[in-house]
């Protein structure tokens, strides 16, 4: 039977801002606040006008609604971003190695801040600490996969 094989890579556009606020700490943190909250707005965005056009309903309204959802959710998940990449590097600098523990520790450091902030029980804390390690860790082993 024949068949036949597809051979090719996608490569996606890279983009890169430089921001220097004249250390590396506040550089990384400020970087993956923009990046993040950057891809968190503009998904916002893409969200919000599915469903104004779905609707057919285009007003100024609605226009307003989604520049402030645009805004709530590029700060929000960029807080959180630089958070984290705060967080990991600060660890890295602390253990003097760059290692899969980083992201683990960086990352229960960004889920039990962000639930205590949410003024949650500690239980919810623990709990959010362990799912931001487990995400975070995930992320960087598949990072060293690709």
């Amino acid at each position: 039977m024949p068949w036949s094989r597809i051979s090719g890579s996608v490569s996606t556009p890279k983009v890169d801002v430089a921001i220097d606020m004249g250390n590396p700490f506040l550089n990384l943190t400020v970087d993956g606040f923009l990046k993040i909250g950057t891809v968190a707005a503009t998904r916002a965005a893409a969200e919000d006008a599915y469903h104004i056009l779905n609707k057919g309903n285009v007003s100024r309204r609605n226009f307003e609604d989604m520049l402030k959802k645009m805004c709530r959710e590029g700060v929000y998940w960029g807080t959180i971003a630089g958070l984290y990449v705060g967080a990991e590097y600060g660890v890295e600098r602390i253990r003097g190695t760059r290692d899969w523990k980083n992201a683990m520790i960086g990352g229960a450091v960004t889920g039990a801040l962000v639930s205590a902030a949410g003024n949650n029980k500690k239980d919810r804390i623990v709990i959010d600490a362990i799912t931001g390690a487990a995400v975070a860790t995930a992320a960087e082993f598949i990072n060293y996969l690709t």
